[in-house]
């Protein structure tokens, strides 16, 4: 007899002894969680309600609210460019994409310039808004380039779900105050960031290489997409419009910048009424850049004087030219301020308004005089 039949006996025996063991092991060391529902779970060790689960700090519920009452108002713009396939009807295809919000009750979307700049000669324009699948057909009522501004309008009429956003001021903001972004970066809609703002009176080069002035800076992340959405106070009003970030790489690195809402306040309505922005000026038309270059001009030349400007009334004038010479009046100081190109001038005087008064230092056969010039709007 050999024990090779006990064994084979005992083996599954001892098995499921094994397993009841490790059974007992697992009932006894397993977290609340694995317990029974018909079985108490031992004190000291009671799961956490629901109700603590979700609960949130006055701030968070703050936040959480200033989202839920925005961002219906907030829009994803699309820019789609009609193109022709190769033996099929011409399509629209996706050429860029940004952010928008509702400005008033009938159907004006603030965004950037930029944004809805054409990138080719048929492009139209689409926006969607939150928990609406269907997009919208807009159109450009007018731009702002300088600013880096524009105004769509809805094509047919909806019937708003939002209200447009409360209009705050740009006016005493503090550099610490917490600010809120809305917008749709790389295509994700409805995306809030948060920070605070981290400078204030920042100058940055617009789409056109105009200077904007007294431009908000911000670490609230701002990525490509976020373009044209809005810039929140604590309070959830508007503050600034994101318009841009400095990065090395093109994706957040920490600084970004909105155009302040005061400039919006005044350029959104003119835009709205008239499609396009009056500036401050002096009635003049400038000699070319080239032209003033081969004259040896240091500053800005005058070319003409318009009938009945500002600039007529202050007594300055047009070019002329003898034989043997041409006379410029040259442009070489804006109060104080060192005029040396076309550019520097516009710099100068945009931060003006039709009706401020200006003096310019003007370099007139070799002698330098001064004009006090009291602007005029210029188209």
């Amino acid at each position: 007899m050999t024990h090779t039949s006990s064994a084979s006996f005992l083996r599954p025996v001892l098995a499921c002894f094994g397993l009841g063991l490790c059974a007992l092991a697992f009932w006894r060391l397993a977290p609340p969680g694995y317990a029974a529902a018909s079985e108490p779970v031992p004190a000291g060790l009671a799961v956490p309600s629901a109700e603590r689960l979700v609960e949130l700090r006055d701030e968070e519920r703050a936040t959480i609210d200033l989202f839920k009452r925005n961002s219906g108002a907030v829009v994803h713009i699309t820019n789609k460019a009609r193109v022709q396939r190769f033996l099929r009807n011409p399509v629209d295809m996706p050429v860029g994409t940004g952010t928008g919000f509702l400005w008033d009750e009938q159907g004006h979307i603030v965004t950037n310039y930029h944004v809805i700049e054409a990138q080719a000669r048929e492009s139209r324009f689409f926006v969607r808004f939150v928990g609406d699948e269907r997009e919208y057909e807009a159109e450009v009522v007018g731009s702002a380039l300088h600013r880096d501004l524009a105004v769509l309008r809805l094509v047919e009429a909806k019937e708003m779900a939002a209200r447009p956003i409360a209009v705050g001021s740009s006016r005493d903001l503090q550099v610490g105050q917490a600010v809120f972004a809305i917008g749709n970066p790389f295509g994700l809609d409805q995306t809030l960031t948060t920070g605070i703002i981290s400078g204030l009176g920042r100058e940055i080069r617009s789409v056109t290489d105009h200077k904007i002035s007294g431009v908000i800076q911000t670490d609230a992340a701002i990525n490509p997409g976020n373009s044209g959405g809005p810039l929140l106070d604590s309070r959830g009003r508007l503050i600034g419009v994101n318009t841009a970030i400095v990065s090395p790489s093109g994706a957040y690195a920490g600084i970004g910048f909105a155009v302040p809402v005061d400039t919006v306040q005044r350029v959104v309505p003119e835009l709205i009424e008239r499609g396009r922005v009056r500036r401050p000026g002096l009635g003049v038309v400038l000699l070319d850049a080239g032209v003033g270059a081969r004259l040896g001009l240091e500053g800005v030349g005058i070319e003409r004087v318009s009938e009945g400007s500002a600039a007529e009334a202050a007594g300055l004038r047009s070019a002329t030219q003898s034989r043997s010479s041409v006379r410029v009046d040259e442009i070489v100081e804006l109060d104080g301020q060192s005029i040396r190109s076309q550019q520097n001038l516009f710099d100068a005087l945009d931060s003006r308004e039709a009706g401020d008064t200006v003096v310019l230092k003007v370099r007139r056969d070799g002698e330098l005089q001064e004009f006090t010039v009291r602007l005029q709007w210029i188209e």
